[in-house]
Formats: structure tokens, C-alpha cells, sequence
């Protein structure tokens, strides 16, 4: 049955996007979905550690990142032909039915390992549609001028389900085990569906930024694999998106390490336990929700363009400067300003790349973002997992500072992108 899309008037276009009640569906749905994803992995660590060796147990976890990583791009082509709305309810749909299904599996039975794995194998699948489609859908629920401040909210949203995820996934599990927890994942993610059928989308008009257009977009091609090539196209020739999407790619393989892998050994090497190295999580995280707070209050900030500059080059330096802090007081607060910065210019990047980009190649665009955040930046960390090993974290942290603040580097040398401007 096909989903028709209410459109939004004209005249609410411009509406302040934390009053405009079709935006707070869409967020509704937004943070209910990404909450149910939290839950949703809680459960299926649980339920595969229970059901097989820590081995098989960390492949049915890494199961869902590849068909994520290789089909991304595809999911940008879908999310721009099909129009984002459509897809992304049809792929929450999807993920829904599937991980219901599992959960009355396993209240009934206890299969083993591989209707796990190929839970993990069809989510993973529909996260590479849903993922580029849930980007694009802001700059269609409202105006040009609204979508800094959504994309603060979408952050907030992100946090918000990164802290409550883990909590009611555990509970899940304590209540009624994995099946419980995949029941409770489930419903979450149910509740974005009908959400999102109420949200109104309106037509975009051609992107009227004249000095970062580059052509107007072609004529729609019957073959998929020529709107993927014409998308990447748009990209690099872009004078704006392409150095930001390379600016976007050293930050996080900068980033991604040292707080992930990199963190959990300082925090051992410096015996602070996992009391300390949660402090220091805690701080990290309030800063990034600080940072997406204040986007989300102001609406904009002016030059957008140098404010992601000079907060990814102090960023770099707070990373660097993490792993000589003499102590957990100290440690926690370098994060803090650490998630500060580096979450304020990952809020202005992501409302860089919905400004700038054409309507046109939206999905496509978010696509290839959400693949150099996800599928490229992860390889960071098995690499700074071997370097710390051979050379200390000293030394690693230093260098992957050096990488993000190169990415800040990359934004202040190239003029339109030094100059962006966020739409009032």
C-alpha cells in the first residue's frame, strides 16, 4: 500500500522549529526509533553471548556493519528516488516486524545462534536505507531556515537515546531476558511508525545557494547505479560539500579511536577503573549535549563555516591533551570540553551539509557522510588499539589529535567552505 505524503502549507514553512509540532512529530519519532535501536543491541549482545561463545557472540555483533557499510550509498539512491518519508517508514516498518518476530521466537524456544545473526543480517540491510533517508527528511518537515536548529535537536535526540537506551535494555533483560528486551525494542521502534505517517512533507524548490550550486540536477535516470555516480559526481565537484566531507572523514578517524578503544586503555593503564573511565564518559557526553543544546536554543550561529574550523582544531588539541591529564578530575573535564567542541562542530557540519546540499542529492549526500562516519572511522580503532600496544597512548592520542585537527585545517584553506553561512 503506498504511504501518501500530507504536504506541509506554505505558510508554516518558517516556523520556529521547536513550536512547529510537525517537526517535534518527526523528532518523536526520531528519538522513539533511535531509543528502540539502543534496546535493540542491548538484547542481542545478551542474547548472543547466552547463546554461543564470546566469539560467536562478537561476529553476530559485527554481522549488521557490513551489509550497513556496503549498501549505504545504494539507501542514498533510494532515499532520493523514493522520497525520504516513504522509505523511512517503510524500513521502520521492517525493522519492527523483524525484531518482534525474534523476540516471540524466543519466548517460545531457544533457536540458537542463527536467527540472531540473521536479525543482525536484515537490520543491518534496512540501516543502510533507513539511515540516509532519516538525513534527508529534516529539509522536508521544514524551512531552510530551521535546520540548524533541527539538526541540534536530532543530536539532543541522539543523546538522549544513547543514555536511556542502556538502561531499559538492561531492565529488558533483567524483567524477562533477551526476549523481553527485543519485545520492549520492538514496540519503541513501532511507535515512529504511525508518528511518522502523520508528518507533513512539503516540495523543495532547486537549492537557490547560487555560489556553492554546481549544476542544476539531471533528469532523473532509469539506471540506479547512474543516480549513484551522478550523486558522488555532485559531491566532488561541490564547492562547499566535497572539502567538508573530507574535513567530516579526518575528524573522525582523529576522533573515533582515542575515545573509544583508546580511552578504555588510558583509563587501565592509569588505574582508574571503570568508575573513573565512566566519569570520563559522563563528561565527554554532557559536553556533546551541551553543544547540541546550544544549536538547538540559538537556531544558527553566525560563520558556521570558521566556528567549525577553530572548534575542530581545539578539539584536536583537548584529545591530544587527554591522555597526559594527571587524574580522573582533570580527565573528566578535558572531555567535557572535548564533547563540547567536537559535538558543536559535528552539529554545524551535519547543518552544513543539509544547507548546502541540493535537494535533489540530499539522500545521496547523507549516504555518503553516514559512511564516512560509520563505515570508514570504525577502522580507527583496531589501529589505535595496535599502535597504543607498541608505542603507549601518549604518543597515539598525539597523533590522532594531529589527523582531526587537520580536518579544521582543510576547512580554514578552502575560501567557501571558510565562509559558509547558515540560512536565518
Amino acid at each position: 500500500m503506498t504511504v501518501t505524503a500530507p504536504v506541509i502549507p506554505e505558510q508554516h514553512a518558517e516556523r520556529p522549529a521547536h513550536r512547529d509540532g510537525n517537526v517535534l512529530r518527526w523528532l518523536a519519532a526520531y528519538t522513539s526509533s533511535m531509543v528502540g535501536d539502543s534496546v535493540y543491541y542491548i538484547a542481542l549482545s545478551w542474547a548472543a553471548v547466552q547463546a554461543g561463545t564470546p566469539a560467536q557472540a562478537g561476529v553476530v555483533m559485527s554481522v549488521s556493519a557490513l551489509p550497513r557499510a556496503v549498501l549505504m550509498l545504494g539507501g542514498g539512491v533510494i532515499a532520493d528516488r523514493l522520497g525520504p518519508r516513504r522509505v523511512a517508514i517503510g524500513s521502520d516498518a521492517v525493522r519492527c516486524v523483524a525484531v518482534l518476530a525474534v523476540a516471540g521466537l524466543l519466548f517460545l524456544t531457544s533457536p540458537g545462534l542463527w536467527p540472531l545473526a540473521l536479525l543482525a543480517l536484515v537490520f543491518g540491510t534496512v540501516d543502510a536505507v533507513f539511515m540516509p533517508a532519516v538525513g534527508a527528511l529534516p529539509a522536508r518537515v521544514t524551512g531552510r531556515g530551521q535546520l540548524a536548529r533541527v539538526q541540534g535537536m536530532r543530536s539532543l535526540a541522539i543523546r538522549f537515546a544513547s543514555v536511556v537506551g542502556a538502561p531499559l535494555g538492561g531492565l529488558g533483560v533483567a524483567v524477562g531476558g533477551a526476549a523481553a528486551a527485543f519485545a520492549l525494542a520492538g514496540l519503541l521502534i513501532a511507535v515512529s511508525v504511525p508518528l511518522l505517517v502523520s508528518v507533513r512533507v512539503r516540495e523543495l524548490p532547486p537549492d537557490d545557494n547560487a555560489a556553492d550550486k554546481v549544476t542544476a540536477p539531471p533528469e532523473r535516470s532509469r539506471e540506479w547505479g547512474s543516480d549513484l555516480v551522478a550523486g558522488l559526481r555532485y559531491i566532488r565537484r561541490h564547492r562547499v560539500l566535497a572539502p567538508l566531507m573530507l574535513a567530516i572523514a579526518l575528524g573522525d578517524l582523529g576522533f573515533v579511536g582515542p575515545l573509544n578503544v583508546g580511552l578504555t586503555l588510558l583509563a587501565d593503564e592509569r588505574g582508574w577503573g571503570a568508575t573513573g573511565m565512566g566519569w570520563v564518559l559522563a563528561g565527554f557526553g554532557g559536553g556533546a549535549g551541551a553543544a547540541s543544546l546550544l544549536l538547538t536554543v540559538r537556531g544558527r550561529l553566525p560563520h558556521a563555516g570558521q566556528v567549525a574550523a577553530y572548534a575542530i582544531l581545539a578539539g584536536s588539541v583537548a584529545i591530544g591533551t587527554l591522555a597526559y591529564a594527571p587524574g580522573v578530575v582533570a580527565a573528566t573535564g578535558t572531555a567535557l570540553l572535548i564533547g563540547l567542541l567536537t559535538g558543536l562542530s559535528g552539529v554545524v557540519c551535519g547543518a552544513l551539509l543539509q544547507t548546502q546540499a541540493d535537494p535533489a542529492y540530499l539522500g545521496r549526500v547523507t549516504a555518503v557522510a553516514g559512511l564516512v562516519s560509520l563505515g570508514f572511522a570504525p577502522l580507527s580503532m583496531p589501529l589505535s588499539a595496535a599502535a597504543i600496544g607498541v608505542w603507549g597512548t601518549g604518543p597515539v592520542f598525539v597523533v590522532s589529535a594531529a589527523v582531526c585537527g587537520l580536518g579544521g585545517v582543510v576547512v580554514l584553506c578552502v575560501r567557501d567552505l571558510r565562509r559558509a553561512e547558515l540560512p536565518g
